[in-house]
């Protein structure tokens, strides 16, 4: 499997907007088992978005779904950035499975 945590920040203000996006933009994507999306508590502005998938090629791919490039596309204007990004290997846990 393959596992990403990633910070997003967002335009001062635009967290909430930012949340939306991603909220309800969720449509199924072959190959992931988990994308969660949340507030970080410890920033005004921060998103964390933490995602589980089968394998990177699926995480590659889904970067190219129409829906998710309309997200991108809707989302874009309101990022201020990036944080933290960290690539992992989850072998499973409560919830996923492999």
């Amino acid at each position: 499997m393959y596992g990403l945590i990633g910070k997003m920040l967002a335009q001062p203000g635009q967290r909430d907007a930012l949340l939306a996006i991603l909220l309800d933009n969720q449509h199924a994507m072959p190959g992931c088992l988990s994308y969660i999306v949340a507030r970080d508590p410890a920033s005004e502005d921060g998103i964390w978005i933490t995602e589980v998938w089968t394998d990177q090629a699926s995480h590659q791919a889904s970067l190219q779904l129409p829906h998710v490039q309309a997200m991108i596309s809707q989302a874009r204007p309101i990022i201020a950035g990036f944080g933290e990004r960290y690539e992992t290997e989850p072998l499973g846990g409560f919830g996923l499975k492999a």
